[in-house]
Formats: C-alpha cells, structure tokens, sequence
C-alpha cells in the first residue's frame, strides 16, 4: 500500500478572529477546501495581533523629483575631485 506523503507534510495555521469559535471556523473555511485536514489542538495559542502600520501609520508625500535630483547634482559638486583626491595618496 503506498501512502501519499503530501498528506503528511502539510503544515499551516490559521489566525481565527478572537471571539469566533475555532471548531465552526474550521468547519466553514477549512474542510471545504482540504476534506483531509485536522487540528492539532495541543499547538493552539491564543493572542492578538496588533497591525502597528494599519493603526498608526502617518502618509507622508514625497518630495518632487526635481528637489531630489538638484540634491543629487549638489551632493556630486560637493565630492567632485574626492575620489582623486583619495587615490593621489
């Protein structure tokens, strides 16, 4: 008899809203897509996740290309003769 190894190697899991029963969830958004699954509920842990970007992420726009690129130019006035400054000692 030959036993599909796929089947013991699938590992995942699952982030369940908090006050949603765990066995109805994976009832309705598990076992109709893997009829095959099973819990482990010895490995369960229970916590929150807290979205630091979704909460408290502040959008800043971005500076215009031309204030970029004269910072650039000027950055390269700056060190011009730098390099063979360096390589002359």
């Amino acid at each position: 008899m030959r036993v599909n190894s796929y089947l013991f190697s699938l590992r995942d899991n699952e982030k369940i809203p908090l006050k949603q029963n765990i066995d109805e969830y994976f009832e309705k958004e598990v076992k109709p897509h893997v009829p095959e699954a099973f819990m482990d509920r010895s490995k369960d842990k229970i916590g929150y996740e807290i979205n630091f970007t979704k909460y408290f992420y502040e959008h800043k726009l971005l500076r215009p290309l031309e204030e970029i690129k004269s910072d650039l130019l000027k950055l390269e006035n700056e060190t011009e003769g730098l390099l063979s400054e360096i390589l002359r000692d």
